[in-house]
């Protein structure tokens, strides 16, 4: 059993780290109230963006000729080039929210021989350099504060490389916010587009008329690449809430674990203290016994 200055000191050791905890809770409570804010500001443009795409898409004939749409079935699914933009946090202490995301990419890797890794997190940087795995490019600045600039700089990177047949599809895997405190990964395709993805009209809905001009490849060149780089902000968004989320929760948890430490802590130094008063006052007595014998 330890003594009572070893207890008294792991408690201070625990009230000091207790402190740091309760303190990284409020600036996660305080930065969450503005990404709900962000997110809830996003959300409309998000929705309608891929609404808005959606209808497009099923005014699109199956002969549509477009990069953007181009499967290239030629090409077979072991030799196909992806690309992965993976969105992480900057720091950690923040529960199973890096991990979550992380997983989720390393399964992936592993199926594909040929992946493009697009880093966004200086956590996900590290990790991946840690274990030696090619990175394609790492977007610094991104996740903390996420804008609708930093967003068409990614979008327009991946676009590049898969114009210009480096990629052949891209994917992002961020976590999105599902209810007021539930966190889910998510990977979602970017590229290409397939019409078979579009939601049909409901029953009874007459189908809207959609005149592209000049052609319908020219409207989709001009819409695409605003389509995907407003996924990414989204992505970029939900990440970020979900990441102070999931640290307050974190923080929150930690927190009541110093408390319920700290009891547990009080009661062994209590019945620590006991005992030696105990035995200083049986030392006493046996002392006063053997003086008194002594003087007989």
């Amino acid at each position: 059993m330890a003594n009572a200055r070893e207890i008294q000191s792991r408690m201070k050791s625990i009230q000091d780290t207790m402190k740091i905890t309760n303190a990284m809770y409020m600036i996660s409570s305080s930065k969450l109230k503005k990404a709900k804010q962000s997110l809830a500001a996003t959300e409309p443009y998000f929705y309608t963006l891929r609404m808005t795409m959606e209808r497009i898409l099923r005014h699109m004939s199956d002969e549509v000729q477009n990069v953007y749409f181009d499967a290239r079935k030629h090409i077979p699914e072991k030799d196909r080039k992806k690309g992965y933009i993976v969105v992480t946090a900057d720091k950690g202490l923040a529960g199973a929210y890096n991990h979550n995301v992380i997983k989720m990419a390393e399964e992936h890797l592993e199926e594909c021989e040929n992946p493009l890794l697009f880093i966004l997190g200086e956590l996900g940087r590290h990790y991946f350099t840690k274990r030696k795995v090619p990175i394609e490019e790492t977007f610094h600045f991104t996740v903390q504060n996420p804008s609708m600039n930093r967003a068409r700089n990614i979008a327009e990177r991946v676009l590049e490389l898969y114009e210009n047949g480096r990629l052949d599809d891209v994917y992002i895997i961020y976590t999105k916010m599902n209810g007021p405190v539930q966190t889910e990964t998510e990977m979602r395709q970017l590229l290409p587009l397939k019409l078979s993805e579009s939601r049909p009209a409901p029953i009874g809905v007459p189908l809207e008329e959609i005149v592209m001009k000049p052609s319908a490849e020219a409207v989709m060149n001009n819409i695409v690449p605003n389509y995907v780089a407003g996924f990414v902000y989204g992505a970029l968004v939900e990440s970020y809430a979900s990441e102070h989320n999931s640290r307050m929760m974190a923080m929150e948890a930690a927190t009541k674990s110093a408390k319920d430490m700290l009891k547990e802590l009080e009661v062994e130094f209590n019945r620590v203290r006991q005992a030696a008063i105990t035995q200083e006052i049986t030392e006493v007595i046996s002392g006063a016994k053997a003086q008194k014998r002594k003087k007989k």
